[in-house]
């Protein structure tokens, strides 16, 4: 079992950052005792896709504390439409997380590009919610992918990095309330060794290849939640829409 603690990177954390995870990473650390797994996958230098899977509000701030302590700013892909609120916008700016227009597939691709060439060329990593939202799954697997964590990785031929946990539902259950006792809930957080997309390098942006690269994606996530759980995850991710669900917005019961 990797410790939590990992030597810096080179890639330098802005002050802001600093800032922050002065205040998120204890008031995390009074809910979560957070295990690590597989820190040695999680690359200590250059550019990489992490996608975790979701199913907890809380599990953003596990990621990002994971990832802060072991060397990497936490930049995460968020909605372009957060950039617009005047606090939250200016701080997502000052830590360059990046924005997720709504757009066309043609506009989405030649942003992914541009995105994923300023992460190779400035060494960033990025995390990205591949399931879009949390988990419709009533058992809490990973569901069905989204394909721009894919694209963005085979657009500028970045490991993509397989994340899951489990832990957070006990802090806070989807869409529930935050449980404040006991504190210091067990939080298990494993990285798997970087996903395989070179099969699917050659069509980088047709359909197939970005379906075919997001499941290989979501199937590695449910293997390591497995593990974790102790259990087999399901054969095959949950469809929201076979199940007359909506694909975003809050899960009704």
């Amino acid at each position: 079992m990797a410790q939590l603690h990992r030597a810096t990177s080179s890639e330098k954390r802005p002050f802001l950052f600093r800032i922050l995870a002065g205040i998120v990473v204890p008031l995390t650390s009074i809910f979560a005792k957070i295990t690590v797994e597989g820190a040695e996958n999680l690359p200590t230098d250059g550019a990489y896709v992490v996608a975790p899977n979701h199913y907890s509000e809380f599990d953003p701030l596990i990621v990002a504390v994971t990832v802060w302590r072991l060397g990497r700013p936490p930049r995460f892909m968020a909605k372009e439409s957060l950039f617009r609120s005047p606090l939250i916008g200016w701080v997502f700016r000052a830590t360059d997380m990046v924005p997720v227009a709504r757009a066309s597939s043609s506009t989405a691709a030649r942003l992914t590009i541009d995105t994923s060439r300023e992460l190779v060329k400035n060494g960033r990593g990025v995390i990205v919610y591949t399931e879009g939202t949390l988990t419709r799954d009533p058992d809490l697997w990973p569901m069905r992918g989204k394909t721009g964590a894919v694209r963005l990785a085979l657009a500028g031929g970045i490991p993509m990095i397989p994340m899951a946990h489990w832990g957070a539902q006990e802090i806070m259950p989807r869409y529930g309330k935050l449980k404040l006792w006991p504190l210091r809930k067990p939080v298990t957080v494993v990285f798997g060794p970087p996903v395989d997309l070179s099969e699917f390098a050659e069509h980088p942006n047709s359909p197939a290849s970005l379906n075919a690269g997001t499941t290989k994606v979501m199937d590695a996530v449910a293997g390591l939640l497995s593990d974790i759980r102790g259990i087999p995850a399901p054969p095959e991710r949950w469809n929201p829409t076979a199940h007359g669900q909506q694909e975003t917005g809050r899960l009704e019961s």
